[in-house]
């Protein structure tokens, strides 16, 4: 796409985004204005409306909204990738004002079964609406601009949810409040149609699909296509976690609340306000921390404060001695109190900056063609885990466990599920320590960025100036990155393991092993072949002095066995710094360049060599080559180390 913004809330004022955000949210908010007053009303006044028990009751509103996720996103998931998005918008919506009329006859009537009717059917349109929400914002927000649409759409969706709390309690606690409940739905959802109008048109990627209306063998088949790439696969799996285990918290905290900080239901819209607002603020704050692009380093560090922060709030929470309820303001006089406060918004915050790279990656990687199927078998895996949480919460609960206990519990079990996922997929915690060392030891800015491939396969050059130039190279680009390294640095026991894990080719000069050279070239070339990108540091060391070494000639063998683009990159401001040779043996001075900028310049990719033709070919007519033969510019340099060398010298404009 031609445009992009570097600010996410330009989206807000830009057609392709503003009237989806304002139509989600409309949705998002009135599915919880009329759940929460639906719950609070058969808590109160069960007696009046129903022969059941409340309790069997409130269960039930969850288990009734949450089946049509199991029973039709399978065929949600077909049908977004079959229509026009905007289309299926509209008629979406259009159904929710249907369904809100239904609970206003329900309302009316105090009918039970009509209100559960629309719960249901609203637990239905929100089925129909998810594969399409994720699909649509791929289709008109450039990679650059996920990560951003997506906070934007993970905070909106949260603070709906708060403000549909907070409203659907407010008005059913009103004498008559049903009544008033049934006019707020109504004409939210009728905003919602509105607002949906505006959407604009998104081409349908898979037209020709035949739809599969059996949801059992097409949410199988979905699955199958996640499956295709793992890391998708294992992200969709990461989302599904994180709904067992915001769904742990949320579904206790009226009865931690209650029994535990000794509040009354303003404490609990008091607790759920935070909750929603740290989700909101760590999605927000993902763009500025992902520097613009799909950075998945921020998954374990936001796994990270998930686990640490439900061990603290356990702490926190454990010692206090319940007594009569207050409402929030008592509540927020106890200093105690605000540990347990700042403990629910940093584990929220920390929830979206684990949400959100998660979202965009599975956004960004999985085939267009299949991406609304893929986000419809994600829906039906949260469902599920959701489910599951409720499951298990029940049984420790009646085990005797209490719910500080049950926090402990689900802190430690986020740490073990992270730990196996990111011992299946190395990727997530190698970006995490790429992240981890460009936000706390420097200061990155990346020049050039639209020349890196967002797909093909390419040859990456660099000159070598400390011990953590591959790290930055990594955090920089938005594609993994695989580099060709001296044999010997995996002998190191913790840069072999991580460079083992970034699957790094090792490399040994012939006269040392020329049976590992050649191995190292066959291998560089199979992964081009495999549209991978490949980093090489054609001096062949570490600079000593800041100054280049000759570049070798492994280049051109690499280019000789298969033709790719080459694009050469310079990095400034890391010589003198830490990781540097300059701050060998030099104990006063080894923390020069902590926090300091350093730059990494990409410039234009350069065409690999023509093949030499036999002496007797003649050269056709016209004949070009699809990049320019030297530095972007079309000057005709040919590709050589020597040229590439004078190329790279030129962009780092420095002497070190």
């Amino acid at each position: 796409m031609a445009h992009s913004t570097r600010n996410q809330f330009v989206l807000l004022g830009q057609r392709r985004f503003a009237p989806f955000f304002w139509t989600q949210f409309l949705g998002a908010g009135n599915d919880n204005v009329f759940k929460f007053a639906l719950t609070i009303l058969v808590t109160y006044h069960a007696a009046t409306w129903s022969s059941y028990a409340p309790e069997v009751l409130v269960n039930a509103i969850a288990a009734v909204f949450i089946l049509p996720f199991l029973l039709f996103s399978a065929t949600a998931g077909q049908l977004a990738d079959k229509f026009d998005k905007g289309k299926l918008i509209r008629l979406i919506k259009a159904l929710e004002v249907l369904i809100m009329g239904i609970a206003w006859v329900g309302f009316a009537d105090k009918s039970i079964a009509l209100l559960f009717t629309a719960l249901f059917l609203m637990g239905l349109h929100s089925t129909f609406f998810g594969p399409v929400k994720y699909a649509y914002l791929p289709q008109h927000l450039d990679e650059a601009e996920l990560v951003g649409g997506n906070g934007l759409v993970e905070m909106g969706t949260f603070v709906a949810i708060l403000a549909g709390t907070m409203l659907g309690g407010l008005l059913i606690r009103l004498p008559g409040g049903e009544h008033y409940v049934a006019i707020a739905t109504f004409a939210i959802a009728a905003a919602g149609l509105f607002m949906a109008q505006f959407v604009p048109r998104s081409s349908p990627p898979a037209p020709q699909l035949s739809i599969n209306w059996n949801p059992f063998s097409e949410t199988w088949r979905n699955l199958g296509f996640a499956r295709q790439k793992r890391v998708v696969f294992l992200s969709i799996l990461g989302i599904s976690w994180l709904w067992f285990f915001g769904a742990t918290f949320l579904t206790q905290f009226a009865t931690f609340a209650k029994s535990n900080l000794s509040g009354d239901e303003t404490v609990v819209t008091l607790l759920l306000a935070v909750f929603s607002l740290g989700i909101g603020l760590g999605s927000l704050l993902c763009e500025r921390l992902s520097g613009h692009k799909v950075e998945i380093g921020l998954v374990p560090f936001g796994s990270i404060g998930m686990t640490v922060f439900a061990v603290d709030l356990y702490f926190a929470s454990r010692s206090l001695d319940p007594g009569a309820a207050v409402g929030f303001t008592a509540f927020l006089r106890e200093t105690a109190n605000w540990r347990v406060i700042a403990d629910l918004f940093l584990l929220a915050m920390f929830s979206g900056f684990y949400s959100v790279p998660l979202y965009a990656l599975i956004q960004a990687r999985c085939a267009a063609t299949h991406r609304s199927r893929i986000i419809a078998a994600n829906n039906i895996l949260n469902a599920l885990f959701m489910i599951a949480a409720a499951g298990m919460g029940a049984a420790l609960l009646a085990a005797g466990v209490s719910i500080p206990v049950l926090f402990l519990l689900t802190g430690m079990l986020n740490a073990l599920v992270a730990i196996y996922i990111y011992t299946l997929v190395p990727e997530f915690l190698l970006r995490f320590l790429a992240w981890l060392l460009i936000h706390s030891m420097y200061r990155l800015r990346l020049k050039g960025r639209d020349h890196l491939p967002e797909e093909s396969a390419a040859v990456l050059i660099c000159n070598h100036v400390s011990y953590v130039d591959a790290l930055v190279i990594a955090a920089a680009c938005p594609r993994p990155v695989r580099f060709v390294m001296d044999h010997r640095i995996f002998q190191t026991p913790l840069l072999g393991a991580i460079f083992r894990a970034m699957k790094t080719i090792p490399i040994a000069a012939e006269k040392e092993d020329a049976a590992r050279k050649e191995r190292a070239f066959q291998e560089i070339a199979q992964a081009l072949q495999d549209g991978d990108l490949i980093c090489i540091f054609p001096e062949g060391k570490l600079t000593p002095d800041g100054e280049m070494s000759t570049f070798k000639s492994g280049i051109m063998r690499i280019l000789a066995d298969t033709p790719v683009p080459v694009i050469p990159m310079a990095l400034r401001g890391l010589w003198g710094s830490f990781f540097s040779r300059y701050s060998e043996g030099k104990a006063f001075r080894r923390w020069r360049g902590v926090f300091s900028r350093i730059e990494l310049v990409v410039g234009a990719p350069w065409a690999p060599p023509s093949p030499r033709p036999p002496p007797e070919a003649v050269p056709p007519p016209n004949d070009t080559h699809p990049l320019p033969r030297g530095g972007g510019r079309g000057e005709g340099t040919q590709v050589s180390p020597e040229a590439l060398q004078a190329k790279i010298l030129e962009m780092r404009g420095m002497r070190r």
